[in-house]
């Protein structure tokens, strides 16, 4: 199992922006140099503590800071930028960091990043699936394209000078394309079998309580059987948020028991925008749970795995336990509310923990 780094870039509204984007930029650039093996980073347009607006700029703002990790986005909301200019965009960061890119995708479901650019009531689904379409076009083809939808229509057939270089994009640096991948927050993901279908890698999101991460990959398994693609559970990528301390006192409190806790805002946050929506039902154990028990305690109880190193060890090996294995485990970073206590628990969990997770993990196999 492979160590993952993912963070939606959640933070306290008082802070000082440009010090949650160092904190934020210098959370990878650990990762980097623990040995991380990939790194992600969400993004809104309309919200000022989820407060990183572009994703790719994020990833390409750490092209000349880190040299292994492996950089995605998750995600970029296609049916809020043009497909040429998502197409583009993506290429250039994919260059910059020399095929260390992963391109995460979504539909955007922020309603405020929808009402804002005027698709409030849009078919965003519909938006998302021709806006993957164009953006393949564009990568595998050749100017002047002539591409058309009901959305967008692409075409440089007036204006194409090919002498000079004009009418053409960039490419990406892999070929054909930067690995894709989606998110799903939902306990039964439609969209997961969509995913599956193009043989596009998933990645189970840490709002979910453990009970609904195998009906997420059988959605997936059942989707690339019906695109003729093997389900390799390899390209599994299952978040959680996790930390990790000296001791289980510190990890109860800075890991939530405490009000000022950044795991507390973040599902504090969560849960308040979730609960608007009708959409709890990820954090439920189970989906008959009236919402009113879905409180913040209850989350940080069901869904966060937190405690001393080999606390954290034995969450891990039982979530493995109940769901099989799985390509890559994201670990969620929060807010830091206390810089040294953030950064020793990324460095548990890279150190300490996966290492014996692994080994755990070896010795089962090797057993059966």
């Amino acid at each position: 199992m492979k160590l993952g780094f993912f963070v939606m870039p959640v933070h306290p509204p008082e802070r000082d922006y440009v010090r949650t984007l160092r904190e934020d930029r210098e959370a990878f650039i650990l990762a980097d140099r623990l040995g991380y093996s990939e790194g992600y980073c969400g993004e809104h347009l309309t919200d000022v503590v989820e407060n990183i607006p572009s994703s790719l700029i994020f990833c390409a703002s750490l092209a000349g800071f880190t040299s292994q990790i492996k950089l995605g986005t998750a995600v970029v909301n296609l049916p809020f930028s043009h497909p040429l200019i998502v197409a583009a965009h993506a290429a250039l960061v994919d260059n910059l960091l020399q095929g260390r890119f992963l391109l995460g995708i979504g539909a955007g479901i922020l309603r405020t990043d929808a009402e804002a650019l005027g698709l409030l009531e849009a078919d965003r689904g519909a938006m998302f699936a021709e806006a993957i379409d164009h953006i393949l076009a564009l990568w595998s083809g050749a100017a002047p394209y002539n591409l058309t939808g009901k959305y967008w229509n692409i075409s440089t057939a007036k204006t194409l000078w090919p002498e000079i270089g004009l009418g053409d994009i960039v490419k990406p640096f892999q070929k054909p394309h930067p690995p894709i991948l989606g998110t799903a927050t939902d306990p039964q993901p439609k969209g997961f079998i969509a995913l599956g279908r193009r043989g596009w890698w998933p990645i189970s999101s840490n709002f979910l309580h453990s009970n609904h991460l195998l009906s997420q990959w059988n959605n997936y398994a059942k989707g690339c059987a019906e695109g003729g693609h093997r389900a390799d559970r390899a390209n599994w990528r299952v978040a959680r948020s996790i930390f990790v301390a000296d001791d289980d006192k510190i990890a109860r409190a800075y890991g939530g028991d405490d009000p000022k806790s950044p795991y507390r805002f973040y599902m504090s946050q969560l849960t308040a925008k979730l609960r608007k929506g009708k959409r709890l039902g990820g954090f439920k154990e189970r989906l008959d749970m009236a919402d009113d028990e879905v409180t913040v305690d209850y989350v940080l109880n069901n869904v966060v795995i937190r405690g001393s190193v080999n606390r954290v060890i034995d969450g891990i090996l039982a979530l493995h336990e109940k769901v099989g294995d799985f390509g890559t485990l994201l670990y969620c970073g929060k807010d830091w509310a206390d810089s040294a206590l953030s950064r020793k628990s990324m460095e548990l969990m890279a150190e300490k923990v996966m290492p014996a997770v692994n080994a755990a993990i070896g010795k089962r196999v090797a057993a059966e």
